[in-house]
């Protein structure tokens, strides 16, 4: 840990930088060797395309939950027991995929008719 005093750090021309803080001094933590080597090597993999399209699915998991847990108050459950408990959730994930293929429908377009086989191109 790094402490500056108030009289270090005011008339630093990099404090803009360094801090938001127009009164306080500022306190800078480094972390030891090993955990700044590995938050390197992750961020590092973090940019590549591989750890995206792994990550693109948890993202997409998160978000359910998310909307469950704030969306639909599903933090707290409206009645005791588990198969009551667990009723209620399958009632809600019921409710919730209704609701995306209701909102799905009215946004995409109808798929574009097949064209006509050979059979119904002589037949006509």
């Amino acid at each position: 840990m790094a402490r500056f005093t108030k009289g270090q750090c005011q008339p630093c021309p990099d404090r803009p930088r360094c801090t938001s803080s127009r009164e306080s001094a500022r306190n800078v933590g480094f972390p030891p060797r090993e955990l700044r080597d590995l938050q390197v090597r992750v961020r590092a993999e973090q940019q590549t395309p591989a750890w995206k399209a792994r990550y693109a699915a948890r993202s997409g998991v998160e978000g359910t939950i998310n909307e469950f847990a704030h969306g639909h108050r599903m933090r707290h459950c409206r009645y005791r027991g588990q198969p009551k408990a667990h009723l209620q959730h399958v009632f809600t994930a019921i409710a919730v995929n209704i609701e995306r293929l209701s909102s799905l429908a009215s946004i995409e377009k109808p798929p574009p008719s097949r064209p006509s086989t050979a059979f119904q191109t002589f037949r006509d």
